[in-house]
């Protein structure tokens, strides 16, 4: 009977502790709100492909631009394989930004809103 509790212990343990580091890590993730420059999502757009090139547009407002990190923010978003792009459009929070976006370019009214950074990254071709 002693054997058996001594394997329950042996292998209940290291469970738990996974277990427990899997739910430590999910919620220290970084976020784009975690990072300096006061950045804040405020429209995504995405195509409906779910094979093949997938095309996801985001507005980001940022309210400390000198000391906001566009690159690193940029890290944060989705970018997918087989030829898939990210597009990430950085507005002045303190001027007027766009809270809808279009998947045909320009993705936003440009005589109404103007950008301050884009970033575009795309997925590798497989």
């Amino acid at each position: 009977m002693q054997r058996r509790s001594k394997r329950f212990w042996w292998i209940s343990i290291p469970m738990v502790a996974i277990i427990i580091y899997f739910i430590v890590d999910s919620m220290t993730q970084k976020s784009i709100s975690s990072l300096p420059g006061d950045f804040e999502e405020v429209a995504f757009v995405r195509n409906e492909q779910n094979k093949g090139v997938i095309i996801r547009i985001y507005a980001v407002t940022v309210g400390d631009i000198a000391k906001a990190n566009f690159d690193a923010c940029a890290d944060l978003f989705p970018t997918n394989d087989y030829g898939s792009s990210t597009t990430i459009y950085f507005f002045d929070k303190n001027t007027p930004y766009p809270t809808t976006l279009q998947l045909d370019p320009p993705h936003y009214d440009l005589s109404k809103f103007n950008a301050i950074s884009i970033i575009k990254r795309h997925g590798s071709q497989k």
